[in-house]
């Protein structure tokens, strides 16, 4: 007897759009339901340095000089007021608001950073591979929320996000375009933290000349401004208070996760050698950068501003766990190679392989953190055993990593991703 013909009723429920759908919903909610987890121990920073800078902003109004504002810690002894003056004339305004108020406005900018930030990294990745859009941004906005320097940016009330977009929003859009408004966002961004002046060096060694004199005639312009309100305190931080590391915490605590500062914990409770610490920041800017424009002339936009970023970070003499979001792009470049790896080869199937270990490792290592879930103590301490080692220098470790096996995506590559139709291809020729 014939069989009967399939009807939509013998359709694989797997093949149900409603079933795919809830699938997704339910792996949303429960990645979201394990944020609370994550945030619970860093929630006794209780907005710590937002309230310093709201105090800080208090003292200067009462006419007080701004940079003798001190604050005691029990782990870092003393804190001051650090950032430069241009930073203190967008702070000032908050003065006039409630704390509460404040606390919600910079948890809602750095929550609206995130967002944004993810869907720029993002829009490209779901674009090339044809994912789902609203779940691929929602999963991604949820895993950037549970990282730890996204965790530390919230619960301190920090400013960190505002930097991010402002960076990505440059070398993302407006530099690629040529526009002339290129190079602005990074200014803005060295003139409220010194953290991100290194991006202009990047400019000029990717030749992007105009995007590199616009964004040092932004930032001089926005000092210039600061200076102009406040000539007293812009000539004592410019001339002083720069210079002073020890006005920004203890090198040798465990959230310092630069070079500097894995030096500091092998010889503490001593100061690290200078003699060691400048050649090694030589090689590590040397290498970096070169690999980051190499990067930026195959077409890799995103890789060559991350990979500038890691060093950033690694170079700097005090880099917070806060201040490293270059992880975050980071995956989605390792992830996005693994999607653009043909898997038909053998070799291909191993490049997947290591590159997919590779982001996953990055992912689990930014997520657990280095500090979240411990407290390291007070008094300065060394590093005894080869495990606390990798446990208190983990981010130094994955950004030294990371400089060396982040992979540069060429343009003839992202072309043949765009191109290819799996739909269209043999059964034979599809991936298994």
């Amino acid at each position: 007897m014939p069989a009967e013909p399939a009807t939509p009723h013998a359709l694989d429920v797997e093949d149900d759009p409603g079933s795919r759908r809830a699938r997704r919903v339910l792996g949303a909610l429960v990645l979201a339901s394990v944020l609370p987890a994550l945030y619970r121990p860093g929630m006794v920073h209780n907005f710590f340095d937002l309230k310093i800078y709201m105090s800080a902003m208090d003292w200067w109004i009462a006419g007080n000089p701004l940079y003798d504002y001190v604050q005691p810690d029990r782990v870092q002894g003393e804190l001051y007021f650090t950032y430069p003056p241009f930073s203190a004339l967008l702070l000032l305004p908050f003065a006039e608001l409630r704390l509460g108020a404040t606390v919600a406005i910079f948890t809602g900018l750095t929550l609206l950073g995130v967002v944004v930030s993810t869907k720029w990294l993002l829009d490209p990745v779901i674009r090339r591979h044809r994912l789902p859009y609203v779940f691929t941004l929602v999963v991604g906005a949820l895993l950037v929320l549970g990282v730890e320097s996204t965790r530390e940016t919230i619960t301190f009330g920090q400013i960190n996000m505002l930097l991010v977009v402002l960076i990505l929003a440059d070398l993302l859009f407006a530099v690629p375009r040529n526009s002339r408004w290129a190079g602005v966002g990074i200014g803005l961004a060295a003139a409220l933290k010194l953290f991100p002046g290194i991006f202009v060096i990047y400019l000029l060694a990717t030749r992007r000349w105009r995007a590199a004199v616009v964004a040092s005639a932004t930032a001089a312009g926005a000092t210039l401004l600061a200076a102009a309100v406040a000539p007293g305190d812009s000539w004592r931080f410019w001339t002083h208070e720069l210079w002073a590391t020890d006005r920004v915490g203890r090198t040798d605590y465990t959230g310092n996760q630069s070079l500097f500062g894995l030096l500091s914990r092998l010889s503490a409770p001593e100061e690290p050698s200078r003699l060691v610490w400048l050649p090694l920041v030589a090689a590590v800017v040397g290498y970096g950068l070169w690999r980051a424009v190499r990067a930026a002339q195959a077409g890799d936009a995103l890789t060559g501003l991350t990979l500038t970023g890691l060093v950033a970070a690694l170079i700097s003499p005090i880099t917070w766990t806060h201040h490293i979001y270059w992880f975050i792009p980071a995956v989605v470049i390792l992830v996005d190679a693994v999607l653009s790896t043909d898997p038909r080869t053998v070799e291909g199937v191993r490049r997947r392989r290591r590159l997919g270990a590779a982001a996953v490792g990055t992912s689990a290592i930014i997520v657990y953190g280095v500090v979240t879930f411990y407290d390291w103590g007070i008094a300065p301490s060394p590093t005894d055993t080869p495990w606390e080692f990798l446990l208190r220098n983990a981010y130094v470790l994955l950004c030294l990593v990371l400089l060396v096996v982040l992979p540069v995506r060429t343009r003839v590559d992202v072309r043949a991703t765009e191109s290819r139709e799996p739909d269209t291809l043999p059964e034979a020729q599809l991936p298994r």
